[in-house]
């Protein structure tokens, strides 16, 4: 009888959220995205076959990148990127950690400082609300994202991880908003799916 009970409260709680997900177009949001993620991940391959077969060999690029470039020099590029509203694509990183001696251990430390550089757009966010001018400026740039962080909470973040959603601006978002601190941190962890999954391709490519 109980189980019983617990199971007709969790459907109509499971129904309740389905139709709240309809209500906010969540379902189409979602099929937007994965439409437009895949989209983006075919023309990203495509263009770097094409340059890599017409233009300049890639693969020999990276190759002197690793060896002339120190690994601080990339690491500390790609945390000031990753802080800053995601200025430079993660996949031209990836492609850099596959030529390099350690590539999964670079994938790692690169997952990790996409993490950190996102912790630090949330409270460059979080910093930003004491300032109503540029608070104001902030929110009206980004507004589409703090309207879907507010209607979906947690699973706009973790779509901001794992997708082309820029995660800078999703985490900066949080911060403006104040979002709940610990609730961010465990939805930011699949930014470390999406990196390996993003690397069992690139890997493959170069």
């Amino acid at each position: 009888m109980v189980n019983n009970t617990s199971k007709t409260k969790l459907g109509k709680r499971l129904s309740l959220i389905n139709r709240y997900f309809k209500i906010t177009q969540f379902y189409s949001f979602i099929k937007s995205t994965a439409f437009k993620g895949a989209i983006v991940a075919i023309v990203f391959i495509l263009l770097l076959l094409l340059i890599d077969s017409f233009v300049f060999d890639i693969g020999s690029l990276l190759t002197n990148l690793v060896e002339t470039c120190s690994p601080l020099v990339i690491f500390s590029v790609f945390l000031l990127s990753e802080s800053l509203l995601g200025l430079l694509p993660p996949e031209i990183f990836i492609a850099w950690a596959s030529k390099s001696s350690n590539s999964y251990l670079n994938l790692f430390l690169l997952s990790s400082i996409s993490y950190v550089g996102g912790i630090i757009s949330y409270f460059i966010g979080n910093r930003l609300f004491l300032i109503p001018s540029v608070k104001n400026h902030i929110e009206l740039k980004i507004a589409k994202h703090i309207l879907n962080l507010r209607k979906w909470g947690g699973i706009f973040v973790f779509l901001g991880a794992v997708s082309p959603i820029p995660h800078s601006i999703v985490s900066m978002a949080c911060g403006l908003i104040k979002y709940n601190f610990k609730y961010y941190l465990l939805w930011s962890l699949f930014r470390f799916v999406r990196f390996l999954v993003y690397a069992l391709v690139i890997f493959q490519v170069f």
